[in-house]
């Protein structure tokens, strides 16, 4: 169910590389508990942030979350498409609903992150 090509992280975020930058989205997991998305605040392009840094919000009608970085580097590109088309983080939260894209990633930071096989083992286990 989850992308072999991404890294997840217990935030619910993911990153896969993607031309030069890493693009950061949120799991399907994360998009499913939220429902229908309301708000979007993505962070400013230029922004440097460190992995776990609080870097945005989304609000839904179910709930309210923070968007965390699941690695440091320097917000190169915002996903602005996204803020007119809500709908399409429930859609497609793997493809077309990432975020923001990082540049400057130390891919050292990203060997702490979770490989499909070990995302769905830890939802098995929140689910619980």
């Amino acid at each position: 169910m989850y992308p072999s090509n991404l890294r997840y992280s217990k935030t619910h975020e993911w990153i896969r590389a993607e031309e030069g930058q890493w693009a950061v989205g949120i799991t399907a997991y994360a998009a499913e508990h939220l429902g229908e998305v309301t708000y979007l605040e993505l962070p400013e392009p230029g922004t440097e942030v460190k992995a776990g840094d609080e870097v945005g919000a989304i609000e839904s009608v179910k709930a309210a979350s923070e968007i965390y970085s699941p690695a440091g580097g320097t917000v190169a590109e915002v996903n602005e498409a996204l803020t007119d088309n809500l709908e399409r983080i429930g859609a497609s939260p793997h493809d077309e609903a990432w975020f923001f894209k990082l540049t400057g990633v130390d891919e050292d930071e990203l060997a702490g992150l979770m490989d499909a096989a070990a995302y769905e083992k830890y939802l098995a286990e929140l689910d619980e």
